[in-house]
């Protein structure tokens, strides 16, 4: 196993691709791409079926966070300010200089709050399903429209009294709504999780209810991607939307029609093919 101390915690991470390009004449070094999974609760597992094809391009590291998979670290020290300096302190530790950061849902969370603090440690930023505030009402309305009136209720339930019980029911009613029912393996992303429910819902208790970071992403200044899909229940199509608004020019939306929370799972050649043209451009 690969961690890293990060003081109060150690954290686990993963490597795909050599960070050293041999088809170039001088051994050219790779950028390396951190990958930051969501839920909170959830592990890096969720996104390896999706991105390890980058590694031709780049060095994937994934990584577990705080509290998260295989990483350490004690429940007073599960919120955003944390999640964002650990990732700090993990690049400092290893020698990464400006990776390009991608991530999905509270990965992007934390990735924008990182982002934000400590705005000339990467080189670029990729959004994906996730919010800069989030909307309990456009969660319920979207819910609604998709699981009718069981799910709605569900959501707010669960958003408004985070409870292990209210995880369960969550999980069952509202979740197989986070996936194009088109795509039935995307929702297959679970099944592959370490899971540990606490995290989540400590962090939706405490901190998400409450977070906005409309105002500090202001402070981004590297190029941007926030990507989205028009069928995503729980971070809509608008909170991809004040994350480009709040972000300004450096920023750059594109949606996926038909897609949930995370275009890779619901349309995967199609957020490679946005994703790589992004990665490549030198702007």
């Amino acid at each position: 196993m690969m961690l890293v101390d990060v003081g109060s915690a150690r954290l686990f991470f993963d490597v795909v691709g050599e960070s050293l390009d041999a088809a170039t004449p001088k051994m050219e070094k790779r950028p390396t791409l951190i990958l930051l999974h969501g839920g909170p609760g959830y592990d890096h597992s969720t996104l390896r079926p999706y991105f390890d094809r980058y590694s031709d391009t780049h060095q994937l590291i994934y990584l577990d966070h705080r509290g998260c998979g295989r990483s350490t670290g004690a429940q007073e020290t599960w919120h955003l300010d944390q999640w964002a300096d650990d990732l700090a302190v993990f690049c400092k530790t290893l020698g990464i200089d400006s990776p390009v950061v991608f991530g999905q849902s509270f990965g992007g969370m934390v990735a924008m709050h990182f982002a934000a603090r400590h705005p000339a440690r990467l080189s670029k930023l990729i959004l994906s399903s996730t919010a800069a505030q989030f909307r309990l009402d456009e969660t319920v309305k979207i819910m609604r429209e998709l699981g009718g009136e069981r799910a709605a209720e569900v959501s707010h339930q669960f958003f408004s009294n985070p409870s292990q019980g209210a995880y369960d029911t969550y999980g069952k009613v509202c979740l197989p709504l986070y996936s194009n029912p088109n795509a039935p393996e995307a929702s297959a992303f679970r099944e592959r999780a370490i899971e540990r429910p606490e995290v989540a819902l400590h962090f939706f208790a405490d901190e998400m209810a409450t977070m906005d970071m409309r105002a500090e992403i202001a402070n981004i200044t590297c190029p941007t991607l926030v990507i989205g899909g028009t069928l995503d229940p729980v971070t809509p199509t608008l909170c991809s939307q004040v994350i480009t608004d709040s972000i300004g020019e450096n920023a750059c939306l594109q949606m996926f029609e038909g897609c949930g929370h995370g275009p890779h799972r619901d349309d995967p050649d199609g957020a490679e093919k946005v994703i790589r043209h992004f990665l490549s451009n030198s702007t």
